[in-house]
């Protein structure tokens, strides 16, 4: 079974996913970083591939990504550190990233290639949902990858519903229609989308992200979802504590408080 399956079967509440940028701070950081995840108890894990263009991410991914880059990391040699990933990381592993360095790569050969190394999935934030239907999710589902859609306020019913019926693994939830970056609080319109979309009665169970920074985004997003997904927060504490055990930690603190 997919691991993203089995932690949704096992865990049904309170999940927490962190997204980091492959290659950053540092080109041979990766896997220290899933070491110290997984060690940390975060439940599941988005490694971003870094590109030029990351049109959905705030200053801070930018930012990650434009180092990354610099550090020399790429798809090709992101799979290249991931070879032997799952001799100790057990819990499950999404790649997010644009379309275009994927279809660079090859659409199939970046599927074969997620499979070879128990990647469990992959969110590309530009695919549109006809073009997943179309092209991409017969061969996604031929090796067990699951493509991750994501919705936001202004997604439509029907097209949420759409979403729905024909994917699998999760829904991820953006907070507002805006780029990724950490936020204070989550206002009542904001609180009012994530009650709307829990009413909804989906199949698929939600992650909220966008602005997760602390207990109180936490807790208005997790209220109506199955969890959260931290990212931008993430990244500032790698580039500002030195070790990834220890922006882990500071990742947890401010959680909770």
């Amino acid at each position: 079974m997919n691991k993203i399956d089995q932690l949704f079967e096992l865990k049904k509440s309170g999940i927490l996913s962190v997204y980091f940028t492959a290659g950053y701070p540092a080109l041979e950081d990766t896997l220290s970083v899933l070491r110290e995840l997984q060690t940390g108890g975060i439940d599941m894990v988005e490694v971003g591939i870094p590109f030029s263009d990351p049109m959905a991410d705030g200053v801070v991914i930018q930012a990650a990504a434009t180092q990354a880059l610099r550090n020399g990391m790429s798809l090709k040699l992101l799979f290249e550190q991931l070879k032997d990933v799952r001799k100790e990381i057990h819990i499950p592993i999404i790649l997010m990233g644009y379309l275009n360095p994927i279809m660079q790569f090859g659409f199939e050969n970046f599927c074969r290639s997620c499979r070879e190394r128990g990647i469990d999935g992959v969110i590309i934030p530009d695919l549109p949902y006809a073009d997943y239907i179309a092209d991409y999710k017969a061969v996604a589902e031929s090796y067990n990858v699951k493509v991750i859609m994501l919705i936001t306020p202004e997604t439509s019913e029907e097209r949420i519903r759409l979403i729905d019926r024909n994917t699998s693994g999760f829904i991820y939830m953006v907070s507002s229609a805006a780029t990724t970056g950490a936020q204070s609080s989550f206002d009542e319109q904001k609180q009012a989308y994530f009650r709307r979309i829990n009413g909804m009665n989906l199949t698929n169970p939600r992650l909220v992200g966008f602005g997760i920074s602390n207990k109180a985004t936490y807790d208005a997003a997790a209220a109506n979802a199955s969890g959260v997904i931290v990212g931008s927060k993430f990244v500032q504490l790698l580039a500002s504590e030195a070790t990834p055990q220890k922006a882990v930690e500071g990742l947890l603190r401010e959680l909770s408080k």
